[in-house]
């Protein structure tokens, strides 16, 4: 019995350094060796079958968001495995109740593109795209808002293999094979001018919206930017239409069918500084304009060589954040004074009529930052020359900021306590 315990445990630890380092290559690492997937599913599969099957609950009604939700986000990022964990819940309300975060990332859409809940969209449950790893997503939301924390749903788009799968007229398409295009993780992606996708992931983030998820984070809303990129083709993108306008037109609807819900979206760190697209379709004014929260991905490990003149920037957490988000508090600075020249009406200090058909939110900058080590060990002192960079990058616009940890364990000693 021994050995099995110890087997079982060894395996597990495998398992959790891989899909830690899976999560690292695929959302914030795309130059780092590849994992395979079939590889990582197979081990996946077999630890799961170690785990006792936590019993059914009948879920309770929907929740509300919160009603006096904190002014300034600090965030963690959990993965749907770690959210429907009680050992892990357990973790985060304790890191709530010492430190100084008050908010969770919640993945209920991931690159592999299952729904982490019990949902009841037809299309999901069509596609099977359903994997249910929180058992009750009605419950869990009541439980961390009982402890004051703002809950955040984080929704992959356009990286979706199981929808490519379901719906193969929508993905992107190889030249070279006419089969779905996949990039450099061996993951397949939607068109991004598909408008059946929108429709579906629409319908999802209202789902999770009527839970009483207190803010909609969207990610991979872009362009593949990885792999064999002159060996795909658009079924639907004319190729005509730049990819920013491709885009713009996906962030309007988003904003027009969730009115009233709070949305975030989640950009490369590189936007905040370049003029371009990247080539992948986000430009971050474009973003300013429906999103109430833009968050771009300012990790120092992320950023070239040669970068601020630094050989390896992620060595200078402070400096690579501070000069990003300089340059972004500008940038939405200036689109905001060129909206008001341009505006028609001033409804109140908060709203802004561009145009007599649709309302534009100011929105807020909230980065995500880097809690893994990667380009350099990011100790305690590392994260708090991040967190420190974006109070005196913000100052009066300070959001809080959101830390990205690809195994969900946090760097506690860099989290101040909470007064």
């Amino acid at each position: 019995m021994k050995f099995l315990i110890f087997s079982l445990i060894l395996v597990a630890g495998v398992v959790v350094f891989l899909s830690a380092s899976w999560q690292i290559e695929i959302v914030v690492a795309p130059n780092i060796a590849n994992v395979r997937l079939s590889v990582f599913e197979a081990i996946q599969a077999e630890v799961q079958k170690t785990i006792p099957i936590a019993p059914k609950t009948t879920d309770i009604e929907n929740q509300k968001p919160l009603a006096n939700p904190p002014e300034i986000i600090k965030a963690i990022y959990f993965t749907g495995w770690s959210a429907g964990s009680q050992s892990k819940v357990k973790y985060l309300i304790d890191l709530a109740k010492t430190t100084e975060i008050n908010a969770v990332v919640i993945d209920i859409k991931d690159y592999s593109g299952y729904v982490g809940y019990d949902i009841k969209v037809p299309e999901v449950e069509k596609y099977e795209a359903k994997e249910i790893r929180i058992l009750s997503i009605n419950r869990l939301i009541k439980q961390l808002h009982d402890e004051g924390i703002y809950v955040i749903a984080r929704i992959t788009v356009f990286q979706d293999p199981k929808l490519s799968q379901a719906r193969p007229e929508l993905a992107v398409k190889s030249i070279k094979t006419g089969e779905a295009w996949l990039d450099n993780k061996k993951l397949s992606w939607i068109d991004p001018a598909a408008k059946d996708a929108w429709d579906y992931n629409i319908a999802i983030s209202k789902d999770a919206a009527s839970r009483g998820f207190d803010e909609l984070n969207f990610d991979y809303i872009r362009f593949p930017s990885d792999g064999d990129l002159a060996d795909m083709s658009f079924p639907f993108w004319d190729e005509k239409t730049s990819r920013s306008l491709a885009m713009k037109a996906f962030f309007k609807t988003l904003r027009q069918e969730l009115s009233g819900v709070k949305i975030s979206a989640d950009l490369f760190g590189l936007t905040t500084i370049n003029q371009d697209d990247l080539g992948i379709g986000q430009v971050i004014e474009n973003t300013y304009q429906y999103f109430d929260y833009v968050s771009p991905m300012v990790y120092p490990s992320h950023y070239a060589s040669g970068f601020l003149g630094y050989e390896n920037p992620a060595l200078y957490p402070y400096e690579v954040v501070k000069y990003s988000l300089d340059s972004a508090i500008q940038r939405l600075k200036n689109y905001e004074s060129g909206i008001m020249n341009n505006a028609t009406t001033t409804v109140s200090t908060s709203t802004i009529i561009h145009n007599p058909s649709f309302i534009i939110h100011n929105s807020k900058i909230r980065p995500w930052l880097q809690d893994f080590d990667l380009g350099a060990d990011y100790d305690a002192e590392m994260v708090k020359k991040e967190t420190q960079a974006v109070l005196d990058s913000l100052g009066n616009d300070f959001n809080g900021w959101m830390l990205w940890s690809p195994s969900n364990i946090y760097t506690k000693g860099a989290l101040e306590l909470a007064s």
